[in-house]
C-alpha cells in the first residue's frame, strides 16, 4: 500500500531536492544576486513545474522515451543548451541588485516552472519517483498522491538554498568577490551537465 512506502518516499523526495544540482545552484545565485523575497516565485515555479511533471510522467508522457528512444537524447541536448545559456547570465549577472532595481531580474514563476521540462535531473527524479514508490493497485491516486507529498517536500528543501544565498548576500557586496561567486556558479552550473548527459534514459 502507498502509505506504508510513505515514509520511504519522503526521505528520497527530501534527499534528491536538497541535494545540488540545476535548479539549487541557481536559486542559491538568484539568492545572492536578488535576495530571498525575490527569489520566492522562482522556487514556487520549480516546485509546480515539478509537481505536474511527475504527473505527466505517471499518467504516461514517461512511455515516449520506450516507444521513441531519440526523444530523450534530445531533452537532454535542449535542457544542455539551456543551462549553457542560464550559466552564462548567472555569470555576467552586474552588482547585488536592489528590491527596486529593475535593470535584473531574477528567473519568473513560469520559467522556472517551464524549466523543469527540460531539466534532465527533474525527470530522473520524477521517472524514478513513479517507478519506485507507486503501487498499481489505485494507480492514478497514487500518482497524484505521490506528485503532491513531492512538491511539499520540495518547496522548503529549494528553499534553503535561496535563503543560503540570501544570507551571503551581504558579503558579496563586494563588486570582485560577487563576480567570482557568480562565475563560480555558473561554473557548478556546467558541470552539473557531465552525469546528466551521461546517464542513460530513464526508462
Amino acid at each position: 500500500m502507498l502509505i506504508d512506502l510513505l515514509p520511504a518516499f519522503a526521505l528520497f523526495a527530501l534527499v534528491s531536492s536538497i541535494t545540488p544540482g540545476p535548479n539549487n545552484t541557481m536559486l542559491l545565485a538568484s539568492g545572492v544576486n536578488f535576495g530571498f523575497l525575490r527569489t520566492i516565485p522562482h522556487a514556487l515555479g520549480i516546485s509546480l513545474g515539478f509537481m505536474l511533471l511527475v504527473l505527466a510522467v505517471g499518467l504516461g508522457l514517461g512511455e515516449i522515451f520506450t516507444a521513441v528512444p531519440w526523444t530523450y537524447t534530445a531533452l537532454r541536448w535542449i535542457g544542455a543548451a539551456y543551462l549553457l545559456y542560464l550559466a552564462w547570465c548567472i555569470a555576467t549577472s552586474g552588482s547585488v541588485s536592489e528590491a527596486g532595481d529593475q535593470d535584473s531580474r531574477p528567473m519568473t514563476f513560469l520559467g522556472a516552472a517551464a524549466f523543469q521540462w527540460v531539466n534532465p535531473k527533474a525527470w530522473v527524479m520524477a521517472v524514478g519517483a513513479i517507478t519506485t514508490y507507486v503501487p498499481a493497485q489505485g494507480y492514478v491516486y497514487n500518482v497524484v498522491v505521490i506528485a503532491a507529498v513531492f512538491a511539499l517536500v520540495n518547496l522548503p528543501s529549494v528553499c534553503v538554498w535561496a535563503g543560503f544565498g540570501s544570507v551571503l548576500r551581504n558579503v558579496l557586496r563586494v563588486p570582485r568577490w560577487l563576480r567570482l561567486f557568480n562565475w563560480s556558479m555558473a561554473a557548478l552550473l556546467v558541470l552539473s551537465l557531465y552525469p546528466l548527459l551521461q546517464s542513460p534514459a530513464p526508462v
